[in-house]
């Protein structure tokens, strides 16, 4: 499978594309591709901003039904922002 979350930079700006067909669930593939590629970004001293966005139909609604009935995996869910970088609405 490829990647379940993609990173790029424009103009300053990280985007994370979440593809985990067919839906875009936040199973554990994208739960980790998120944490690395918020990390990532919040690491760059280029990127002032961070956009999150979905391939696809549709923006990630909740929990990988396929894990139902599974152990937990990591990283778990609800997830932080503990980051330095204060959030900002423009």
């Amino acid at each position: 499978m490829a990647e379940a979350v993609r990173y790029r930079v424009e103009d300053g700006v990280a985007v994370l594309s979440i593809d985990n067909p067919p839906v875009n669930a936040l199973g554990a593939e994208v739960r980790a591709g998120l944490v690395e590629t918020i990390d990532r970004a919040e690491s760059d001293p280029q990127v002032h901003a961070v956009v999150i966005r979905a391939e696809g139909r549709t923006f990630p609604a909740g929990a990988d039904i396929r894990e139902f009935g599974r152990p937990p995996a990591d990283p778990g869910c609800p997830m932080s922002a503990t980051g330095s970088k204060p959030a900002e609405s423009r």
